[in-house]
């Protein structure tokens, strides 16, 4: 995988980072494969304190997405299925999977945000894309998984994903934004820009 951006695990240690050769330098580790920083709980202080406070404030920004109030309009759309679809900003809410089986496009300027909220898993079909039009950005793409994200073979994702569970994004994937998860995520080869 190639990363831009800085990675870490928390409460876990460093140990669980893998596949990426790093070099402890004190507070921090690099690789060769990532653009930033790499992070873990059992590197020198401050890290520790770092790492529980980012994961202090990703848990307070999960709630904070999942709190947000969906229109009627905007609930359980498509049943889910949002592929060959058009979306407005706005906020969303699905009691159901998520799921991309053809390109979706996620419309708006680049001040509008969109928040994705789903009591299940966000499925991506492989070579699918979340497509951004109008200027819209995907540092205001928040998508909030209380299942798991299953990114398939080059498919390409945008957005911040705070996940209740794990991340997988298998050979080939694209992240542009960033993933968080309160358990695991898994890169198979996967291109992440944050």
């Amino acid at each position: 995988s190639v990363i831009t951006g800085d990675i870490g695990v928390s409460p876990i240690a460093g140990a669980a980072i893998t596949g990426f050769g790093e070099k402890l330098d004190g507070t921090f580790a690099t690789a060769g494969q990532v653009t930033g920083k790499i992070f873990a709980a059992d590197y020198m202080d401050p890290t520790p304190t770092t790492m529980t406070t980012a994961i202090s404030d990703m848990q307070t920004a999960y709630t904070d997405a999942a709190g947000r109030a969906s229109s009627d309009a905007n609930k359980n759309l498509f049943d889910g299925l949002i592929g060959g679809k058009t979306l407005a900003p706005g906020v969303y809410a699905w009691t159901t999977d998520v799921n991309i089986a053809a390109d979706v496009t996620i419309e708006g300027s680049a001040t509008d945000i969109f928040i994705f909220q789903t009591t299940g898993n966000v499925i991506v079909a492989s070579g699918k894309q979340m497509i951004l039009a109008g200027g819209a950005l995907a540092q205001n793409i928040v998508w909030q998984v209380a299942g798991e994200v299953d990114a398939g073979t080059t498919s390409t994702l945008q957005g911040i994903f705070l996940v209740k569970t794990r991340a997988v994004f298998k050979t080939g994937a694209t992240l542009i934004g960033r993933v968080l998860a309160q358990t695991a995520v898994t890169l198979d080869s996967t291109t992440v820009k944050a």
